[in-house]
């Protein structure tokens, strides 16, 4: 891009193969982040409801539609299979405020062959290859390398927040819109907690499973006041693209957010594991689809989990304060019980 050229935005509703975008010139921008992160989210949603958007209707939904009008969002990449069954509509609402909508759909399984094809149908309507994409994968390959050494930092050495490593791991989605300035603050923040003290070794180690929550910013700390640190945030890691790949497609095929629920498992379980977790946390959005699958974590995972839904109050009330304590003072016990 040339330095008189302004850079191209385009608003993804979640976590896309943004190599395929990067090659077709554009700068991503994840919706979500934008939304999640305003001083003021809820003006973004009462845009939405005053354009018709119900009232029980999920607070994300109608924070990307009140984003996309606050900044002038002018084309978005929708995924209509593989996240939200509510984007659909949006993007035909979006179509009827005349923003662009490009549909993007993950496959129902993650097949090499059939992601491959969702992946070129996708480079195709933006005018760009598998093959300029592939070359982006390699570009980016160095951020993501440092978002693993982050997360590693944060349950291996403990050295490193819940709440940073929810931030940058969440925020791989997009880089923050700019991966090289992703890249250097990152290798900053690094540099700064490898001569950290670590977090001390009684604390509570727990697994957060689910969608990034509405009160991030305050749940993490108020966990930690407690005693407890989030040492694996599930999707907010899968979008960093933890486990790579040969190729674009393998990355998107081993990516475990847009397919069924048992290889979401089949990674949850290595990593409670691995991360020698001693409870789960398990946050659903209310009015979303996803909060059904709280069924099956509960019936094939082997550890104590809290679900804990959230909507449109960006903060945690009483009630939840108290569930959060309730359910530390368990694992507390249990854990002590168990030495």
């Amino acid at each position: 891009m040339k330095n008189n050229e302004h850079p191209k935005y385009i608003g993804i509703t979640t976590t896309v193969p943004i190599e395929i975008l990067l090659s077709a010139g554009y700068s991503p921008l994840d919706l979500n982040n934008i939304f999640v992160s305003d001083t003021n989210p809820d003006r973004l949603i009462r845009l939405a409801e005053k354009d018709g958007f119900p009232l029980n209707c999920c607070a994300w939904i109608k924070g990307i539609y009140g984003v996309c009008l606050d900044k002038g969002i002018s084309e978005v990449i929708c995924v209509t299979s593989g996240d939200c069954s509510n984007t659909q509509m949006l993007r035909e609402v979006l179509n009827l405020k005349g923003i662009c909508t490009i549909p993007f759909d993950f496959p129902t399984e993650p097949n090499p062959a059939e992601v491959k094809a969702s992946l070129s149908k996708l480079a195709l309507r933006l005018g760009t290859t598998l093959e300029a994409a592939e070359e982006w994968r390699k570009t980016l390959s160095p951020a993501r390398e440092l978002a693993h050494r982050l997360d590693y930092l944060c349950y291996a050495e403990n050295k490193v927040s819940g709440f940073e490593d929810h931030y940058w791991l969440v925020s791989s989605s997009d880089f923050n819109s700019d991966y090289v300035k992703y890249q250097a603050d990152l290798q900053k923040l690094l540099n700064t907690a490898e001569n950290r003290t670590p977090y001390p070794p009684t604390e509570l180690r727990l697994a957060y499973l689910g969608v990034p929550s509405v009160f991030g910013q305050e749940l993490y700390p108020y966990l930690e006041q407690n005693g407890a640190r989030v040492v694996f945030n599930e999707i907010q890691r899968q979008f960093s693209l933890p486990k790579g790949g040969a190729d674009i497609s393998r990355s998107y095929t081993a990516y475990t957010y847009p397919y069924p629920m048992e290889y979401r498992l089949r990674d949850i379980r290595t990593q409670l594991t691995k991360r020698r977790i001693d409870g789960i946390i398990h946050y659903v959005q209310a009015f979303c689809h996803r909060a059904i699958g709280d069924i099956i974590l509960r019936q094939k995972l082997p550890l104590p989990m809290l679900t804990l839904e959230g909507n449109a109050d960006f903060h945690l009330n009483q009630h939840q304060k108290t569930r959060l304590e309730a359910f530390l003072d368990m694992l507390k016990a249990k854990k002590q019980i168990n030495l």
